[in-house]
């Protein structure tokens, strides 16, 4: 027996109509929902202190890091023909870091990043000594800087950034320092593939202060040197150097040098220009801002794989694994010179013995604050 429907058909195009809607709304939900994740997991334990693995993907690419050392220890992205890898330098697991050493590989340097000469600085006529960990100098804060040191970490996430929160108090006295320093960083992956890392610390006591991010790139994958790579920075100046790479405190204009990437170069042109790598600041501004500004673009071109770098900060420490040879990385691969490339923000090296630098002193009451992006595309 047919049952006549005593609904209208008008009333059934309308629900059937709002029910496809509907379907299509939980499914783009559900889409958001996977789009951006992170997951969390203990691998080992430092000195009493859990150390844990995390991982931020977004649906299209992924970082991997770790509380140990706020390091970052894989970033995994597409090519031109969609074909995930690795582009840092690394190690296979986050253990090795506690057991193997490493030339600094997506660490957090402090509090000092980069060189201060002789190991020694004055602040009020009172000197500090360092350790001379870099030759007769002092390098990424000490035997013992921010990069071997266990942060508190809290993953967090929002509907465009999934993250985690990393604190660390350095007590007054480490390796040198004055001051206890409260630190803490926010290293988050965005929907649109942005790694963002934003630093704040604060201190009792004046004392000094310079944190950056020490990732070795290759947008290659990994599979050879990096001297094919483009380089583009928008930079009119660097900070000369002398032989034990302490800047001299001239401030040189890039033109007619091979330092100028103004126009786009091929970092190995300009490696042979120079007789050497690159172990260099490029001077990004010469007065403090919260501008967020466009230091440099790399890019790979046989794999498609771009590279911009943003920062509110003052220069970028452009370095080209001068110093890598035969090291044994991840994958059974062996990184030698070249294989990969750091862009560290941060202020001028060595700020605190050149009065024509930017001041790296942080004083009490007020807020050390830092921003960086590394903005990820692909080119087809």
């Amino acid at each position: 027996m047919k049952i006549k429907s005593l609904i209208p058909a008008g009333i059934l195009l309308f629900l059937a109509l709002s029910c496809a809607q509907k379907s299509s709304e939980e499914k783009e939900t559900i889409k958001e929902e996977i789009k951006l994740m992170s997951k969390a997991e203990k691998v080992a334990e430092h000195r009493g202190e859990s150390v844990s693995k995390y991982v931020l993907d977004n649906g299209n690419m992924q970082v991997e890091l770790t509380n140990y050392g706020g390091v970052i220890t894989k970033i995994i992205t597409p090519d031109n023909e969609g074909n995930q890898e690795n582009i840092t330098l690394t190690f296979d697991t986050v253990e090795e870091f506690l057991t193997k050493e490493n030339p600094f590989f997506g660490a957090t340097a402090g509090r000092v990043a980069n060189r201060i000469a002789k190991g020694e600085f004055e602040l009020d006529g009172e000197k500090y000594t360092l350790a001379q960990n870099n030759g007769p100098n002092h390098l990424h804060g000490g035997v013992e800087g921010f990069n071997k040191k266990v942060w508190q970490a809290e993953p967090y996430s929002d509907e465009k950034v999934v993250g985690v929160k990393m604190s660390y108090t350095s007590p007054d006295g480490e390796e040198g320092y004055p001051g206890t320093l409260q630190t803490t960083q926010w290293i988050e992956l965005t929907s649109d593939n942005t790694l963002r890392i934003r630093y704040e610390a604060t201190t009792d006591q004046k004392t000094i202060v310079n944190l950056t991010n020490h990732t070795y790139f290759n947008l290659g994958g990994v599979k050879r040197d990096a001297l094919d790579h483009e380089f583009q920075f928008w930079a009119d100046a660097y900070t000369p150097i002398d032989e034990g790479l302490i800047p001299t405190g001239e401030v040189k204009d890039v033109t007619g040098t091979p330092f100028d990437f103004r126009t786009p170069k091929i970092l190995g042109d300009q490696i042979a220009a120079n007789g050497a790598g690159f172990d260099h600041n490029m001077v990004m501004k010469m007065e403090k801002s919260d501008e967020m500004k466009h230091f440099v673009r790399v890019r790979h071109p046989e794999s498609g794989r771009v590279l911009d770098m943003y920062s509110d900060n003052m220069g970028v420490q452009f370095y080209t694994g001068n110093f890598l040879s035969d090291f044994a990385g991840a994958d059974g691969k062996t990184y030698d010179k070249h294989w990969g490339f750091c862009l560290e923000s941060q202020n001028w090296p060595d700020a605190i013995h050149h009065e024509n630098f930017p001041s790296p002193i942080l004083n009490p009451g007020e807020k050390y604050e830092h921003t960086i992006e590394y903005r990820f595309s692909v080119e087809r």
